[in-house]
């Protein structure tokens, strides 16, 4: 039976010219023999490999550009370890930063420790939502998504932590809408990709593509901007995550739609506009 240090090795050579990172090989074989944390692998790196034939066929779908964290079903989001599948997207370091920027700024509208009424807008693996509770524990939250496998995913993540968080089905506010329930805040990572030739092949051949790109029209921006005052009974806090290219545009839907609100842009830390914070007064 091959050392760690071995199969790791020899997964490096093999995997340089497919671009495989040297992190995803950690992952995986830290999943594959039990440890906790991928540099774990480096530790026990003397250890025999007793899970190869599981590690090779992984490898081999590594290879084809898989995503690793569908292959082991499992994404880090801060703190939590979520269950994901191709229904959902796997979250990112940006959406870590959203949370982050909730929690610096909420002050600036709300005392957070009220029991505020909180909406996760196309929540997919329940990332945002499971994040919020955690933080926030007196916010009412409620995850809603259009797709019954992502909501599927997004309650067996919930339970997982055991979180008091609702799940509604529905495009953009149409399930609060109908539920004729009044928010306070509103958080959204919608499909907001332009540029297809942005996207790397990985997430373009395995991540759902309706959770990815931006439809001009009628989109999920638009439609929440069109219905807000349906959901709204006092001051209403948006935050979105968006793309780095879509400034101008929401500049513009702003204008059309909402009334006495201010905005602000804010970059992430590559320095790329990747949120948006709108306070309908």
């Amino acid at each position: 039976m091959p050392k760690i240090y071995e199969v790791y090795g020899e997964a490096i050579k093999k995997g340089k010219e497919h671009g495989v990172l040297s992190n995803d090989l950690r992952i995986l074989i830290a999943h594959d023999m039990g440890y906790e944390l991928p540099i774990d692998t480096l530790y026990h790196k003397d250890e025999e490999m007793t899970k190869l034939d599981e590690f090779n066929a992984q490898f081999d779908r590594l290879l084809k550009n898989e995503p690793v964290e569908y292959i082991i079903n499992e994404a880090q989001f801060l703190e939590y370890k979520l269950y994901v599948d191709p229904n959902v997207l796997i979250p990112r370091m940006e959406t870590q930063e959203l949370i982050a920027n909730i929690t610096e700024r909420i002050m600036d509208y709300y005392d957070p420790r009220n029991y505020l009424v909180c909406a996760d807008i196309g929540t997919g693996s329940g990332a945002i939502a499971i994040a919020l509770k955690g933080t926030f524990k007196n916010w009412l939250l409620t995850a809603s998504d259009i797709s019954d496998g992502a909501l599927e995913i997004a309650r067996k993540n919930i339970k997982k932590y055991g979180f008091s968080i609702n799940t509604l089905k529905g495009k953009s506010l149409e399930p609060y809408i109908e539920a004729k329930m009044n928010l306070d805040i509103l958080v959204s990572n919608p499909p907001y990709i332009l540029n297809k030739e942005d996207v790397q092949d990985s997430v373009k051949d395995y991540e759902p593509k309706e959770a990815l790109y931006l439809e001009e029209e009628n989109n999920v921006y638009e439609d929440i901007f069109k219905n807000y005052k349906k959901v709204k009974r006092g001051s209403l806090l948006m935050c979105f995550e968006i793309g780095y290219d879509l400034k101008d545009y929401l500049i513009k839907l702003m204008g059309q739609y909402l009334e006495d609100y201010e905005y602000e842009f804010i970059e992430d830390l590559n320095g790329l506009t990747r949120f948006l914070f709108i306070n309908c007064k």
